[in-house]
């Protein structure tokens, strides 16, 4: 991960340039109980308990994860607050360098609603929604290229671990954009976050608590449900997650039967439930598929999609991007191995293991719940290759540029229409999937 000279690192921690990198930017330092030190000592206990008893590789890919454990350790005397606490034992899960392998802090009582989101095109990071009547509105631009957010450099190889540090694990009541409109010269704004009460608590085993909290770049304004769009010969099927029942999957394929040409647009799907993937793709193909092999610490295992009753046999094109990860890249390149269909966008995120979320809580009167997501399987594919790291390379390649999101527009959904025989131009094609907030 590279992040600029004064930059975080969550790969390899180093106090400087992680514990008290808000110290050297003249935020005052604070000290942190004997109480807290404790709960971060047992906190870092459980992550590297879990971790050792079901991480897929036993030999944790060389790394010592006990002489580690100890190196972490040690530097909780030294956090200034529970805040910095929560990060050393977050870097420490990131030493496996894996996507799927990361801590799940407790819920604050408050939350922070920073009004904008922002998104990967390429190598470069654009504003893609503004909340209105946000601080956000009026300060920045939907097409804004964000250079640096919170002194930190935002590109590709950085930005997951960037957006899980700014947003999940260690979130500020106000953040320093250096942006630049199309065509304008680069500009420092600092935005207002709105603060939004929540509760005290979180259970992680309640399964909607730990997914939210678990996904590695909140969505959880896109609560849009899936959603089917029919423009005559053509079906575009918005799929923001992978959280569909089978008789969900078999109700939205009975209506794509009725076109020619699938579009499914899976752009910011994080992934989600296996077996929503299973029921997809066994709708798609008109024989049983392996979509990859589970390698598992013990043994291996096919993942299978069994073939559906209920078919779709005409065009399909699928819509990916940076925001594409876990299940909506294996979907993508199941598509492109078995020649089904066209897959256009942006190179996807590279975050593809199969993991699951192990909760754990301290405290005896008063809880607080925490987690850790562990990966238990490798995924490879047909080709004998992982997609972690690498992601899943378009067979088009389409970059919106800042002007294009400025104004409106959707390139690659419009040329998805193009190809399949519906052309729409960009702005009409955007105005397909409005975008919707939800309620602070």
């Amino acid at each position: 991960m590279k992040c600029g000279p004064n930059a975080l690192s969550l790969v390899a921690l180093t106090l400087s340039s992680l514990l008290f990198a808000r110290e050297s930017r003249g935020q005052q330092p604070q000290s942190i109980s004997k109480d807290d030190q404790y709960r971060i000592s047992e906190i870092l206990r459980d992550a590297h308990d879990e971790v050792k008893k079901h991480y897929y590789d036993p030999r944790m890919h060389g790394v010592d994860w006990d002489a580690r454990y100890q190196q972490y350790a040690a530097m909780i005397p030294r956090v200034h607050n529970l805040g910095q606490g929560f990060e050393v034992v977050a870097a420490y899960l990131r030493e496996l360098n894996d996507s799927h392998v990361f801590f799940v802090p407790p819920k604050r009582v408050n939350r922070y609603e920073d009004g904008y989101r922002f998104a990967l095109v390429g190598n470069d990071c654009f504003i893609t929604q503004i909340r209105p009547k946000s601080d956000a509105e009026s300060k920045l631009h939907i097409g804004d290229q964000i250079l640096t957010l919170d002194g930190y450099n935002v590109n590709r190889d950085d930005f997951h671990d960037l957006a899980y540090f700014l947003r999940a694990l260690s979130p500020m009541p106000a953040a320093k954009l250096v942006v630049r409109s199309p065509g304008e010269p680069a500009r420092s704004v600092i935005v207002n976050h709105t603060v939004k009460p929540g509760k005290p608590e979180m259970d992680l085993t309640n399964s909607t608590d730990s997914f939210n909290l678990g996904v590695r770049e909140p969505n959880e304004d896109r609560f849009t449900e899936a959603k089917i769009v029919e423009l005559v010969d053509v079906a575009i099927w918005k799929l923001p997650r992978f959280d569909l029942d089978f008789t969900q999957v078999d109700r939205l394929i009975r209506i794509a039967r009725g076109h020619k040409s699938l579009i499914l647009d899976l752009r910011g799907n994080p992934g989600g439930n296996v077996e929503t993937l299973k029921a997809i793709l066994g709708s798609l193909f008109d024989k049983d598929l392996k979509i990859a092999d589970q390698v598992e610490r013990k043994a291996t295992k096919e993942m299978i999609a069994k073939r559906q009753s209920n078919q779709f046999t005409g065009k399909l094109i699928v819509l990916v991007d940076a925001g594409s990860a876990s299940a909506s890249e294996l979907l993508a390149r199941v598509v492109q191995l078995e020649h089904r269909g066209i897959v256009l966008g942006d190179k996807s995120a590279g975050a593809v293991m199969e993991s699951k979320i192990f909760g754990d809580s301290r405290g005896t009167d008063v809880k607080f719940f925490y987690g850790f997501s562990v990966t238990d399987a490798n995924l490879i594919m047909a080709d004998g290759k992982s997609l972690e790291k690498t992601g899943v390379t378009p067979d088009e390649l389409i970059l919106p540029t800042g002007a294009q999101l400025a104004a409106g527009q959707d390139p690659v959904l419009a040329r998805a229409l193009e190809l399949a025989g519906a052309k729409l131009y960009g702005v009409e094609a955007s105005k397909l999937f409005p975008f919707r907030w939800a309620p602070l």
